[in-house]
């Protein structure tokens, strides 16, 4: 093949409105041309958009989507859809979106995509993401810990049932998620009202963070952090740094992301949840006129200083 086909990953805390906004994004016909991986597909509300059943765990949609069962290894079904569109078993598919348990921790499906070289041969990650209920949000992210990864682990995070709730608590959970994932996008969605391709368009930048060279935010015990370094970084250098990062902290760090100043035309694209980081890509300009290094951390107990001064060491020593 000569591109990878994009996997995204749909995943929100049991009740968050993911099946509704993943109904909608389905009989969009702008998202025609999408293989979909489900539990059960009785758990999808569809059937108003069915078009036939192929077999026992796949059926065609209106909009053109292939939608399936997930049964057994998640690396299996995707090699599995991509056989039976060569053979002409189902339409051709652009892209794969797989929708997770309310309890599912994103992490294990990310390794799958990166891990797995035939899998990588022919799939790339897409974006992440994660629905948060506006009514119940914040008590789920005080209670639940698989919540707090899915909200880490996320590119975009939308927020539904916000029609049912006071604005106030909107706006509250809205500031929360942005301070918790800095590195993500937040929107709402009513009832799943939202531009599907704003949901899946490929993501590649950081947000805009503060100017200060570093930040410290709290959500309970678990923190984001934010570097920012004016001096290019020696990619091999960091690249060690991040392993050993990894080895010694790795079940306290959800999240990293950021782009990196290693000097080239553009930034080098950093992208990691828990264990697993994504093979960095390279951009050819960088999307505004900063260009210094910014990266994310989300987890527990990482300490500012002493991430940002072991960094720093290591540059200095590799230049």
């Amino acid at each position: 093949m000569a591109e990878r086909l994009p996997v995204s990953i749909l995943t929100g805390f049991l009740g968050s409105g993911k099946t509704t906004l993943l109904s909608r994004m389905l009989a969009s016909p702008r998202l025609g041309e999408t293989a979909v991986i489900v539990n059960e597909i009785g758990e999808v509300g569809i059937d108003h958009h069915l078009l036939r059943r192929v077999d026992e765990r796949t059926v065609l949609l209106a909009s053109g989507c292939v939608c399936c069962t997930l049964r057994g290894d998640l690396s299996e079904e995707l090699l599995d859809l991509l056989s039976r569109r060569t053979r002409g078993e189902i339409p051709r598919f652009r892209r794969v979106m797989v929708e997770t348990t309310g309890l599912a921790d994103p992490a294990p499906i990310l390794s799958t995509l990166v891990s797995e070289p035939v899998v990588q041969h022919h799939f790339e990650r897409g974006p992440v993401i994660t629905t948060v209920d506006a009514l119940n949000g914040t008590r789920q992210l005080d209670r639940q810990p698989e919540s707090l990864k899915q909200a880490a682990a996320a590119d975009r995070l939308v927020i539904t049932k916000g029609d049912l709730a006071d604005r106030e608590v909107v706006r509250a959970l809205k500031e929360r998620l942005g301070t918790l994932n800095p590195a993500a996008s937040v929107m709402e969605a009513s009832f799943g009202d939202v531009d599907p391709f704003q949901l899946i368009r490929r993501a590649e930048h950081v947000r805009p963070v503060q100017s200060a060279g570093s930040l410290v935010i709290s959500a309970h015990d678990v923190h984001a952090l934010t570097l920012t370094f004016d001096e290019e970084l020696d990619w091999t250098a960091f690249g060690i740094w991040l392993t050993m990062l990894l080895q010694a902290r790795g079940e306290d760090l959800l999240r990293v992301k950021g782009l990196l100043n290693v000097g080239g035309p553009g930034p080098l694209v950093l992208d990691g949840v828990q264990h697993v980081v994504h093979p960095p890509t390279h951009l050819d300009e960088w999307p505004d006129g900063d260009r210094r290094s910014r990266i994310v951390f989300i987890g527990r107990g990482i300490e500012r200083d002493a991430v940002e001064a072991s960094l720093l060491a290591f540059n200095h020593v590799a230049g």
